[in-house]
This record gives C-alpha cells, sequence and structure tokens, in this order.
C-alpha cells in the first residue's frame, strides 16, 4: 500500500535533487488476518518487545525491582553530565533560529494557514506537554528543593555557592527553592519537544516526507533512513514515548489514589492504582476511537478550563499578592541561578543534578516523540517564529505562574504559618495537603483529582495516537485496532513498572529510554538547520 506522503505536495522544497520517493514505497506494508496497516519492522519489533518486557516484569517482580532500583541511579550519576549539556544545546538551537532569518519559512509551505485557533492550539499543546507533572509536582518540588536549600549543611551546600547562600536564609532558600523549580520546567523541556515538533513539521508538511522521526534524518542519511537505519530510529523513538507515558501514567494513579483516600477513604495500594489506570485507560480507548478532534481536542480544551479554574482559585483564596509579586521575582531568580543549574560540569550539588535534573531530561526526551508529532500534527500554517515563541515561552511563563501559585502557597504556608503538615506529606499527598488548608479544601482537592484522571486521559490517547503514527509508518488514517493495541499496552506497562518496583521503576524506565533518544536529537538538531536552510522564506 503507497504511502499517502510518498508524493510531495504541490510546492514542497525537496532537500536534495533525487527520486526518495522510491524507497518510501518499501517502508508502508499491509499484513495480518486484522487488516492492520502497519509499518512491519518497527511494529513487530516494538509490539513483541513491549509484550515480552511485560510478561517478565509481573512474572519476577522482585528480581524487576531489584534492577530498576539500581538502574537509574547508575545511569543518572554517569550521564548526567550529557543530558544537561544536550539540553543546553536544544535551547541555544531554537533561541537560534528564532531569531535567525529561518523564522520566517511557513510550516506547510508560504501559502499554509492554521488549522486550529490559537485558543485551541495553546489547549493541546500544554495539556499534551506538561499535564500530569505539574500536578505532582506543582506543590512537592519547591518545597523539596526549598527545604533543601534552607537546611544547615544540606547536600553540598559548602561547596555550591548558590545553596551555600541560602543555608539559614528563608527568603534566600525560597528563591533557589522556586528557580530550581522552574528551570526544570520552562525554557529546557520545551525547546526538547520544539526540536522535535518543529523537525516532523518542517519535513512532513514541507517536505512531503511521512510524518514519522525517520523523516527528520534524511538530510543525514538520505535513502537509508527507509531501511534499517530507519526502523532503528523509529523503534527507540516506540520504546522512548511508552515508558516517557507510562512514567506518567503510573505518577498519575499514585497522586490519584492518594487524593482518593484523602477525599473517599480508597485504600492506598497497588490493587486500587491497578484498578485505576485500567479505567482511566478504559475511557482514553473511548477517546481515541473518536478520534484527534472529536476526542483529544475536546478533552484538552475541558483540561484547560479545569486547570484556569483551579490556578484562579490558588490566585484568589491563596497569598495573592505574594502570588502575583512572586511571578516576577521567581522569573529574576531563575534568570539569575540559570547559569548554575544549567552547568554540566563541575556540579557540587550531586543530588540535585542527578536525583532531579539529570531524570527530569531524560523524561522530556523520552516524551519528546510523543509531544513533539503531537504538537507538529496540530502546527501546520505558523511560522518557524512564530511556533517557537509560542512553543517556548508561553507555556514557560504558565509554568511560572503554576509553580508560583501552587508552589509559592505551599512555602507561605510553611514559613509564615507553621503549617509543618505539608512539608511532610508524601511526594503525591503534597497537594492535597496544601488544599486542605484552604477553604473549599474538598471542593478544589476533587477538582485536582479530576484534573489528575483528566490529564491521564489526554496523554494516553495522545500518545496511542502517535505511536500509531511512527509505527505504521507515517500515516495519520491507520486502522483504529492499532491505536487501541497501543493505548492497552502503555496501560500495561504502566501496571508492570508500578508492581515491579513503585516510583523507581518509572522513573528507570524514563531514564533508560532518554538516554538513547538524546543522540538522537542531537543529529535531529542539524537535520533540522539543514532543512529549514532549503526552505522559501516569507
Amino acid at each position: 500500500m503507497a504511502h499517502q506522503a510518498d508524493t510531495p505536495p504541490d510546492g514542497a522544497v525537496t532537500l536534495i535533487d533525487t527520486d526518495y520517493e522510491i524507497g518510501q514505497d518499501n517502508i508502508q506494508k499491509t499484513f495480518g488476518p486484522f487488516g492492520l496497516d502497519i509499518h512491519n519492522p518497527v511494529f513487530a519489533i516494538s509490539g513483541l518487545t513491549i509484550v515480552a518486557f511485560v510478561f517478565l516484569t509481573l512474572a519476577l517482580p522482585e528480581q524487576a525491582s531489584t534492577f530498576f532500583g539500581w538502574l537509574r541511579p547508575a545511569l543518572t550519576s554517569t550521564f548526567d553530565w550529557f543530558f544537561l549539556l544536550s539540553a543546553n544545546i536544544f535551547v541555544l538551537v531554537c533561541l537560534g533560529i528564532l531569531v535567525s532569518p529561518l523564522g520566517k519559512v511557513r510550516i506547510g509551505g508560504v501559502d499554509a494557514t492554521p488549522d486550529y485557533s490559537y485558543s485551541a492550539w495553546f489547549a493541546m499543546l500544554f495539556a499534551a506537554g506538561m499535564g500530569i507533572g505539574l500536578m505532582f509536582f506543582g506543590v512537592s518540588e519547591p518545597i523539596s528543593h526549598f527545604s533543601s536549600s534552607l537546611a544547615e549543611g544540606a547536600g553540598s551546600a559548602e561547596s555550591w555557592a548558590p545553596l551555600a547562600g541560602a543555608v539559614g536564609d528563608t527568603g534566600e532558600a525560597a528563591r533557589l527553592g522556586m528557580a530550581s523549580t522552574i528551570f526544570h520546567w520552562a525554557l529546557h523541556p520545551w525547546a526538547i519537544y520544539a526540536i522535535v515538533a518543529l523537525s516532523l513539521a518542517l519535513f512532513s508538511y514541507n517536505k512531503g516526507l511521512p510524518l514519522s522521526i525517520r523523516s527528520i534524518f534524511y538530510p543525514i542519511f538520505g535513502e537509508r533512513v527507509w531501511g534499517w537505519t530507519g526502523h532503528v530510529i523509529d523503534i527507540l523513538a516506540v520504546f522512548a514515548t511508552l515508558f516517557g507515558l507510562a512514567t506518567s501514567l503510573g505518577i498519575g494513579a499514585e497522586q490519584a489514589n492518594a487524593g482518593l483516600e484523602m477525599l473517599f477513604g480508597v485504600p492506598v495500594n497497588d490493587v486500587s492504582k491497578v484498578l485505576l489506570i485500567v479505567g482511566i485507560t478504559g475511557i482514553a480507548l473511548a477517546s481515541v476511537l473518536a478520534g484527534l478532534n472529536a476526542g483529544v481536542k475536546r478533552l484538552s480544551e475541558i483540561n484547560m478550563v479545569l486547570a484556569a479554574l483551579l490556578l484562579l482559585f490558588i490566585i484568589i483564596v491563596g497569598p495573592t499578592l505574594a502570588i502575583v509579586t512572586g511571578f516576577f521575582t521567581n522569573l529574576l531568580a531563575y534568570a539569575e541561578y540559570l547559569p548554575a543549574l544549567s552547568n554540566p560540569f563541575g556540579r557540587a550539588d550531586e543530588n540535585f543534578s542527578q536525583g532531579w535534573t539529570a531524570f527530569y531530561w531524560a523524561w522530556w526526551i523520552s516524551w519528546s516523540p510523543f509531544v513533539g508529532m503531537f504538537i507538529a500534527r496540530v502546527s501546520r500554517g505558523r511560522t518557524v517564529r512564530e511556533f517557537l515563541t509560542c512553543v517556548l515561552l508561553i507555556p514557560s511563563l504558565v509554568s511560572v505562574l503554576w509553580m508560583t501559585a501552587f508552589g509559592g502557597t505551599a512555602i507561605g504556608q510553611i514559613v509564615n504559618d507553621g503549617y509543618q503538615a505539608v512539608a511532610d506529606a508524601g511526594l503525591e499527598l503534597k497537594l492535597f495537603v496544601m488544599l486542605e488548608a484552604l477553604p473549599f479544601s474538598a471542593i478544589s482537592s476533587f477538582i485536582g483529582i479530576v484534573l489528575v484522571i483528566v490529564f491521564f486521559v489526554t496523554s494516553s490517547d495522545s500518545g496511542s495516537l502517535v505511536i500509531d503514527t511512527i509505527t505504521s509508518g507515517g500515516k495519520l488514517d491507520a486502522p483504529k485496532t492499532q491505536r487501541v493495541f497501543w493505548c492497552v499496552s502503555e496501560g500495561l506497562v504502566a501496571i508492570a513498572l508500578l508492581l515491579g518496583g513503585g516510583l523507581a521503576a518509572l522513573q528507570a524506565a524514563a531514564v533508560s529510554t532518554g538516554l538513547p533518544f538524546t543522540i538522537v536529537l542531537l543529529l535531529a538538531c542539524v537535520a533540522l538547520v539543514k532543512g529549514l536552510r532549503s526552505e522559501p522564506r516569507g
């Protein structure tokens, strides 16, 4: 079956004068008793490997727990410098393209128009990109960094200047805590997403190549992207996406379970978490079957409204003036501490660079095929400058406001009100304990649980669509049976990881798949610049 993108659209500019359509004819195959329309090697290898992983993890939970408990610290302690350096490169590449003449290139060609309004576009990219993470870490991370910075002799305070200056100083510890949190949720993660999203959009909509990760590397590998070189790239993208999503789904299940226990007495145990994952995966399946516009778009807009309402509630009933002023002071603190926080070499505070930053960058990188392809699919018609401005700056600013409102309120409760419960609570409970000290806590906590669940669903159904696109060779309308397979697989992997080691296993999965894909993204930066330089501008 020929791929719908085999023939470049009118006006598409090819990278090299070669008949690359011949190679593409070989990447799309149809086989199987169920009329599956799949990219044979990628689907078969990815699917069989995932099934084997789930089976072995569930069959050998103790061995899996031991292995995952060793894997994450082993990788982050060895490669933390590589993750930090790579993320810095992604930011610099994005900013360089943004201010250069390459920013005038329009995604889809000079006459392309946007498929979605700004509001729908923002809702979809934000819900897909940060969802569950903001809910889980919005309170817990600022408090963790604040407490570490404030504590006498914390970590490597005496040898890392920024932390040393905060020891015993409540105000400076709060600034450093918020700056450290914003560092993990602002420019760097969105630059990672932007590299993948812009590359996919350019090579698909402007060059006429399939919407698949391998297409990005045509300027580097040429016709080899349609052979095993491309197969390996796409298989790595599938693994990174699936395990990155499973990490988020597992974290979301833990937080939702904690909130349900606090509100309704639902026991916190593996059975409850598994039932949550099964139930929410079922909802995601319904959304997947409804399609992008009817399912993901609608849920993303519901998400946006609920998140905005919860954020507005915190701003109004919380320390309003402190949140408003804190937004600007936290931005300044972020700018001040950014060079020290992002330094990949000579880091004395290993707990921060290895325990937090290296994990985050690996997690964002493992999410990048999923979020990048999803953003690419909804970004046709935007100029590169418009795309990068919106994808980099607007979500970053929203993340700053969110962390300031939730984290700043929690820190204020500790410092000003002596509310130690929020500091002592587990990571998955901190949000609900913070809300408990505010008016209408039952309502706000319930909205928080609903948000976690809806973020869970949007991540799962968006991820299923993306993985299906990769494994079907870039098709946008592959049979729904395949989307069901990948949606179920995400839930099963999340369950396997939770039962095979809990949070440590989830984090280890994200780091282990994010590491090889970091190399892929570094090569993508080269291909992206080459591709943009061959495009008409204006």
